[in-house]
């Protein structure tokens, strides 16, 4: 039976690229020379961002973000924590890198299949949608359904077999 898998993965390298280039531009900006900032990354999902002030703060992040969107790190799995901002005026915060598919996405995407009346199977497996039909036509409809359709995150189909 032809089936495929439903991912929301992103290239780990990718991320490791654009953290590197982006800590290369900080090295040229003239707007951050002289001043303390600096990009971490503790964890391969996780992106800290450490400046002076908020005011550098921001720029830090638009390089950051600019850079992950130059290699085709899709936005939507890129999650903004809320800037720390002590008295001192020292600001930090976080970038999470969303990977895989959480329960209730997962169940989002299931139920809004299972409303198009699809004539396909999903099962929830670890961190990905597994859909198995008869045709493989029905399955290329559902990929084009769920490429329309908007879940807030990255989708990608991976291992399609006949």
């Amino acid at each position: 039976m032809p089936s495929f898998d439903i991912v929301s993965e992103i290239e780990r390298m990718e991320i490791e690229n654009a953290v590197n280039q982006a800590r290369k531009e900080l090295l040229t900006r003239f707007d951050f020379k002289g001043s303390h900032v600096l990009i971490e990354q503790p964890k391969p999902e996780t992106i800290v961002l450490i400046a002076e002030d908020s005011k550098k703060l921001q720029g830090l992040r638009e390089i950051m973000i600019s850079k992950l969107a130059k290699r085709n790190v899709d936005l939507r799995n890129v999650e903004q924590k809320t800037p720390d901002i002590s008295p001192l005026g020292h600001a930090r915060q976080e970038l999470l890198i969303k990977q895989g598919l959480d329960g209730p996405k997962a169940k989002e995407i299931t139920t809004a299949i299972k409303a198009e009346k699809f004539k396909v199977q999903c099962t929830l497996q670890d961190r990905h949608v597994r859909v198995t039909g008869t045709k493989r036509d029905e399955l290329q409809q559902v990929i084009s359904y769920l490429k329309e359709k908007n879940f807030e995150i990255a989708l990608g189909f991976k291992n399609f077999r006949d």
